[in-house]
């Protein structure tokens, strides 16, 4: 393999890029570049750095933004010719961390090649709709509504940040983020819910869900899913069982949708969050991990 080009910014790459993404993920049932990492190549304010085959053709690519882990993707058809490993060699001394969404076999063996240590562990969890309530109604003293933009994005923003104070992307979450989510094409605020006290309308939670839709997969054509986007309980709110009140609400606004499954992120070592989807009847879909260099390299 040749050597890695440079990195780059800006849109020229985005249609390679974009291309490739859609390959792998169909190829592995996995996506390996994310959607807000995808949507920055579209706008031209990702790093990217392309590997090629002998001939010239491009083998894969490495994205990067901001001081995130670096996502990589290979061309299934160029596996096995050190691209990979190239691009995440590549990758960590750039950015210090890669992404490997699905923690899949060829990314364990590069990771062990290039004597990388996983620090970080992200689960996808799923259960199957209709959902079964399991919180029942809100306690007393607590309203249950959907979230108003324009009215409540600071009171969103203030409870966001103190319940994932120590949250490496959603704790960053500010207004411009926020605005940008929101003029997706996926954001409906029928289901983004609140729970705030009644009197008083102080927001004590939330529970903001996302439809994804219809997706190509390694298997075919996958149905649409349910995701529990964010779901958050202000450390100070004061009432007990909150987050499970909130999961209820937006599965049942889900299952109403016919959805048939819906799916969630959750941090491996957030314990208190796992025995709350553990509850709900979730389990481990996918993990996905951060690799770095390991200390002991360092």
């Amino acid at each position: 393999m040749s050597d890695a080009v440079g990195w780059i910014r800006g849109t020229d790459a985005a249609g390679p890029v974009l291309t490739l993404a859609d390959r792998v993920a169909a190829a592995d049932g996995v996506a390996a570049i994310s959607g807000h990492v995808l949507a920055a190549v579209r706008a031209g304010t990702a790093d990217v750095l392309r590997a090629d085959v002998p001939d010239g053709a491009a083998a894969g690519y490495a994205v990067a933004i901001a001081g995130d882990p670096a996502e990589v993707a290979v061309d299934p058809d160029a596996r096995g010719q050190g691209a990979g490993r190239a691009l995440v060699q590549a990758a960590i001394e750039r950015q210090g961390a890669v992404w490997a969404y699905g923690d899949l076999p060829a990314a364990r063996a590069i990771a062990d090649r290039l004597h990388l240590e996983r620090t970080r562990v992200l689960l996808q969890m799923r259960r199957p709709l209709p959902a079964e309530p399991a919180g029942g109604p809100p306690p007393p003293g607590v309203r249950i509504r959907a979230f108003e933009p324009g009215r409540d994005d600071e009171a969103f923003l203030r409870v966001n940040a103190r319940a994932f104070a120590t949250h490496p992307e959603q704790g960053r979450l500010d207004l411009a983020g926020l605005r940008d989510e929101m003029s997706q094409d996926w954001f409906d605020p029928a289901g983004f819910f609140l729970a705030v006290t009644d009197p008083g309308d102080r927001m004590l939670g939330f529970h903001w869900t996302k439809v994804h839709p219809r997706a190509a997969g390694a298997t075919g054509t996958t149905a649409p899913i349910g995701e529990i986007y964010v779901l958050g309980v202000d450390p100070d709110a004061g009432v007990r069982g909150l987050g499970s009140v909130l999961t209820d609400v937006g599965l049942r606004h889900l299952a109403d949708r016919g959805l048939p499954t819906v799916m969630l992120y959750v941090e491996a070592d957030n314990e208190r969050a796992l025995r709350l989807y553990q509850r709900a009847g979730f389990t481990v879909h996918l993990t996905n991990v951060v690799y770095r260099r390991s200390s002991a390299t360092v």
